[in-house]
């Protein structure tokens, strides 16, 4: 199994790029960063504080770094055209030298659509989207040309050159709902959940049954987790999935995801600490005395 590193997207870009030249230097396998343009309040309402955009620091990342892989996790078709997805992910993937993974979805986040003017369709109609917008990112970097013609998208001939480095740029769709698996099924190359291992097996299960339903092999599919880590906590905080407990527990508990067959584990950095140092001591800490004895 893989170990890759989600930064959050409020550090300041030399912060960032301190953070990931650091982790490719430790061994990481991949960082990844978060598509929104504000914090998270749950409903309409906007909030405040450093957000920087994912799409003008993909570029920096791929340029400070010269083997970790560069991801978003995810980027929503709500919000952006697939045609200019395909363009920027086939860039940023020559840019990098082929260490680019696309990460999408249909658009969650209600306060951040709520306040840039940008429609939040149903959630049966956001589907539909997406489930268009993929096909047309999948054509475009992997055809000639791309002529689509759907409810939401038309595109005549439209080219997408030069190519990505890679053949397939790999497609990441990060979802648990039915529809949107069996979507991931047929048209994606990697699947993103959050869990705890108590909860893993459930929702990649879900995943095979998508897979058996479309005619999908299974085991074409990379699947990855996230979760947040506290080390030494007796019991875990609420909200998402976390990991807690002695260097011990945590390594019995990351090797059970892989004995359930997860190939990426994906730890995300939001509960670190409030300075750099602070964050590169526990990303230490948990490279040397966990991820490593793995």
């Amino acid at each position: 199994m893989k170990f890759s590193l989600w930064p959050q997207n409020s550090r300041t870009p030399a912060d960032l790029l301190e953070e990931v030249r650091a982790a490719e230097d430790a061994g990481w396998y991949g960082t990844w960063l978060a598509d929104h343009y504000m914090p998270n309040t749950g409903d309409t309402t906007p909030a405040h504080g450093d957000t920087y955009e994912c799409w003008a620091l993909l570029p920096a990342l791929a340029a400070i770094t010269e083997r970790v892989r560069i991801g978003t996790l995810v980027s929503p078709t709500s919000v952006h055209h697939p045609a200019l997805l395909a363009k920027r992910a086939a860039t940023i993937d020559r840019l990098s030298g082929g260490r680019m993974t696309l990460g999408i979805g249909a658009g969650w986040q209600v306060n951040e659509h709520h306040a840039y003017g940008i429609e939040l369709e149903p959630p049966g109609r956001r589907v539909s989207r997406f489930e268009e917008a993929i096909q047309v990112v999948r054509s475009m970097l992997s055809d000639e040309s791309t002529t689509f013609h759907g409810s939401c998208y038309n595109l005549t001939e439209a080219p997408c050159d030069p190519k990505p480095v890679q053949s397939p740029l790999p497609i990441l769709v990060g979802t648990r709902s039915p529809r949107m698996l069996r979507i991931t099924a047929r048209y994606a190359d990697q699947w993103n959940t959050w869990a705890t291992p108590e909860q893993a097996a459930a929702p990649r299960a879900a995943l095979f049954e998508a897979c058996d339903a479309v005619g999908r092999d299974p085991a074409t599919i990379w699947t990855s987790v996230n979760a947040l880590i506290e080390f030494d906590a007796r019991t875990p905080p609420p909200g998402r999935a976390v990991l807690f407990g002695s260097a011990e527990r945590l390594v019995d508990q990351i090797g059970q995801y892989a004995d359930l067959g997860y190939d990426e584990f994906i730890l995300p950095d939001w509960n670190l600490g409030t300075t750099k140092t602070e964050i590169a001591d526990a990303l230490a800490q948990i490279k040397t005395k966990v991820l490593d004895q793995l």
